[in-house]
């Protein structure tokens, strides 16, 4: 059996493995039982998930496999992912269970497993509980599903922190923001969260009908928000995906704010304040090369992990730094919270406005973004692509064209069956055709 934890979770296409009812039950039970062994007690669980229609099915089969084995389960009922990583820290629980595939179109779905502390879980503990699945005896669909009423006190409790605790003193009254939710997790916290610090909020996609999450909206089509800016009086647009862990801004005109715009602009402002630790900045493979070059110019250095959340979290936390994020809107401020928010990071770049009284183009002056195009190849299987000599020869010629003026990456995805194809340089003719080339090489190979 492959792993089955991916950089963010178990993920794939709802009713199929690794997300059939034995799998999921299988792994509901095993996650209780490794629990109990290092708690010498039964387990005490949080569940919530995002608006898809098979999201509460899964969530029932989980919640039996969790109480199968003696875990007692509290349900937040529809919620964002932070929100179950804030509910398992603050209530002294020890997981939170967050059925969701984020951005992914509606047939996919996914199972994200929050430690007590808030965070992803250990790599040691994916591991056991892959195993423990692996020699699970073989159980039929049909096993019966459990039921549980949604605890609309918990939710309540993690809007409450986001607007008395993340919003303390911030004052939207002279703002109009609209708010792009996905039809996702976010789709009433949001409105509820901004219009109680007195914005004046206009909300697109709240109208989740189970099969429209992060359909043309939300932050994966950007591209809808920014137009609709453009046609509307608006100061500010926040998109946020399908469970609301990641945030893009749109500004007055239309433009599109990264997560490499956030950093820039959330980092310049920690250095002025003395707030940046060792001067870092943690960000990805994926940050842009304007990004680093940028903040090099500033003194700040950037630490580049892998893909993935929890990746930048490790680096933050082994350097004790102050900020980090990827550039599609997970941003991570570890004095606030050990998830990315992406409500946290839409409110914390307010206050950064509030408090420089500065917009988000004045904030981001100094950070030029460096032309990248990324294409997301869908592969049929995922060998290294060291192992097949014509996508490697055609890796090594690119790398060796763009010495000195850009730069290629070339991974898997680590949630999906694809290829990512991701190259930047000053010259954005170059950029595409480089792109489309080696696209084309692995769509004939692994396609």
């Amino acid at each position: 059996m492959n792993s089955l934890f991916g950089t963010d979770g178990i993920r794939g296409v709802a009713g199929s493995f690794p997300l059939d009812e034995p799998t999921v039950y299988a792994c509901a039970r095993s996650l209780a039982t490794q629990l109990e062994r290092t708690l010498n007690r039964p387990p005490r669980v949080v569940t919530g998930r995002d608006t898809r229609e098979s999201g509460r099915w899964i969530e029932s089969i989980m919640t039996r496999g969790l109480r199968d084995q003696g875990a007692e389960v509290l349900s937040a009922g529809i919620i964002t992912t932070p929100g179950i990583a804030y509910l398992t820290r603050s209530q002294s629980l020890d997981a939170g269970v967050v059925i969701s595939a984020s951005h992914n179109p509606v047939p996919d779905n996914g199972i994200k497993i929050f430690s007590a502390a808030g965070t992803k879980l250990a790599d040691q503990l994916e591991r056991a509980i892959e195993e423990d699945i692996r020699r699970s005896p073989q159980i039929k669909n049909g096993l019966g599903l459990s039921w549980l009423d949604c605890d609309e006190d918990l939710r309540h409790r993690y809007t409450q922190y986001l607007i008395h605790d993340i919003g303390q003193g911030l004052d939207l009254s002279d703002l109009r923001i609209v708010l792009d939710c996905a039809h996702g997790a976010a789709y009433e916290i949001a409105p509820e969260v901004f219009s109680a610090l007195r914005a004046q909020v206009q909300a697109l996609a709240v109208e989740p009908d189970g099969k429209n999450i992060n359909q043309n909206c939300g932050a994966v089509h950007i591209e809808n928000l920014s137009q609709w800016i453009r046609s509307h009086d608006a100061d500010l647009g926040i998109a946020f995906d399908g469970d609301a862990d990641r945030a893009l801004l749109v500004g007055r005109d239309g433009r599109v704010f990264d997560g490499d715009h956030i950093m820039f602009a959330a980092a310049n402002f920690l250095k002025a304040t003395g707030k940046l630790n060792n001067n870092l900045v943690v960000g990805t493979v994926m940050s842009n090369w304007g990004l680093e070059k940028g903040l090099q110019e500033r003194g700040i250095t950037l630490h580049r992990t892998p893909v993935g959340d929890r990746y930048v979290l490790e680096k933050l936390l082994e350097h004790n730094g102050s900020l980090g994020g990827e550039q599609s809107g997970h941003i991570i401020f570890p004095h606030v919270s050990l998830a990315g928010d992406g409500m946290i990071t839409a409110l914390e770049t307010l206050r950064i406005m509030k408090q420089t009284q500065c917009d988000l183009y004045e904030l981001t002056q100094g950070f030029t973004q460096y032309p990248q195009l990324l294409i997301n190849v869908p592969v049929s299987s995922k060998p290294p692509f060291e192992s097949i000599p014509a996508i490697f020869s055609q890796q090594r010629a690119i790398e060796h064209e763009l010495e000195g003026r850009g730069r290629l990456l070339l991974r898997y995805s680590g949630t999906e069956n694809k290829a990512r194809v991701m190259i930047e340089a000053d010259d954005p003719e170059l950029v595409t055709k480089l792109a489309n080339e080696l696209a084309g090489t692995i769509r004939s190979y692994l396609g």
